[in-house]
């Protein structure tokens, strides 16, 4: 058994990594509540948004936009996956380097597959093995919708360029804070409404469709590359919470546990003492 002031140490040791797990718990919690307020005001726009574009982009034949709806025979394919730049978030990084592997190896593994990581964590595991082409960390530095945009722009540009033929989005979806998501959803080319579902028909366009489509389908695109992003920074902070407070649940038992090991250790030295100076006594009178 160890010594006395070994678990001591010990004990001393577990309170202080309670103490800053507590801490990093009350942090994202924080954090938690604006981002969550962020990615629940913006999904209304965002999804009513993306369902005008599947709308009009049924009937896109000969114009000007449907460069971004080209269903050409996919041989190149973009993956963008989306982790963070910290750890202590339980599976959060794990799940989307994962799926991101299973996509190159599994579903695409007859493609050329190239990746563009937003987030340090993925940019460190996924370019050992496969190509990188781009790391995008910075944006989590200053999340705004144009950093987001020079990203959108970009991945725009490779598509419209055909030195890709699909590009896809992986990220961690926020549902509540103890559970993220993961969601790949195809960002190029884009995905039209499909027979009777679409209602393209409705709309009047004014000034022009072909104007409309110029300004609507990179808009449209920019923010759907906005949500993902926001959805996976709400969820980095929801499982980071969720994880800090189970560290911290863990390190109180763990410390329960070596108080009373340390107290039977005590009373065992105590017991000990007593019996020597018992003993001595006998000894004594004998």
């Amino acid at each position: 058994m160890a010594n006395l002031k070994e678990i001591r140490n010990r004990i001393s040791s577990v309170k202080s990594t309670m103490q800053i797990t507590s801490a990093m718990k009350m942090v994202s919690a924080a954090k938690l509540k604006k981002a969550q307020d962020a990615i629940t005001a913006m999904r209304p726009y965002a999804n009513k948004l993306t369902e005008l574009l599947q709308n009009l982009s049924a009937s896109l034949d000969g114009d000007s936009g449907s460069k971004f709806a080209d269903n050409r025979e996919v041989k190149k394919v973009l993956l963008v996956a989306i982790t963070s730049n910290r750890g202590l978030c339980g599976g959060f990084n794990s799940n989307i380097i994962k799926e991101s592997i299973s996509l190159a190896d599994g579903q695409y593994g007859t493609k050329d597959v190239s990746i563009v990581a937003i987030g340090k964590k993925g940019n460190d595991i996924l370019s050992k093995k496969h190509n990188v082409v781009a790391n995008h960390s910075e944006v989590f530095d200053d999340l705004t919708f144009e950093n987001v945009a020079s990203i959108a722009e970009n991945l725009m540009e490779r598509f419209t360029e055909g030195e890709y033929d699909r590009i896809d989005l992986v990220y961690n979806r926020f549902k509540n804070a103890a559970t993220q998501i993961v969601t790949t959803e195809q960002f190029l080319p884009i995905v039209p409404l499909e027979g009777d579902n679409s209602s393209s028909g409705d709309y009047i366009f004014e000034p022009s469709k072909v104007e409309i489509v110029e300004q609507l389908i990179p808009k449209s695109l920019k923010t759907q590359l906005y949500k993902a992003i926001r959805d996976s920074f709400a969820s980095e902070h929801g499982a980071r919470m969720t994880a800090m407070h189970k560290a911290t649940d863990n390190a109180g038992e763990l410390k329960d546990q070596l108080t009373l090991t340390y107290n039977k250790a005590r009373q065992a030295a105590i017991t000990n003492e007593i019996l020597e100076i018992v003993g001595g006594a006998e000894a004594l009178n004998n």
